[in-house]
């Protein structure tokens, strides 16, 4: 079962992907370093495919939830 989360909560990055997925409209890959381990973010959406929209400090990026845990 797929991990839940509410927007507006906290999430913490438990494990890095190969790469990171802008938010924005037409999304961009970017290198993983972008984001740090047990580095916090904001929940921001839900995006199709499986992904969470999430707020961290350089920036929104797209993640699965297997890369995060509620904070």
């Amino acid at each position: 079962m797929a991990k839940e989360f509410s927007i507006g909560s906290k999430v913490r990055v438990v494990s890095l992907p190969p790469y990171v997925k802008t938010a924005d409209p037409m999304p961009m890959l970017r290198p993983p370093d972008v984001i740090h381990l047990n580095e916090e973010g904001i929940v921001i959406d839900r995006r199709p495919g499986g992904y969470w929209g999430v707020k961290f400090a350089r920036g929104a990026f797209l993640l699965e939830a297997d890369y995060l845990e509620p904070a």
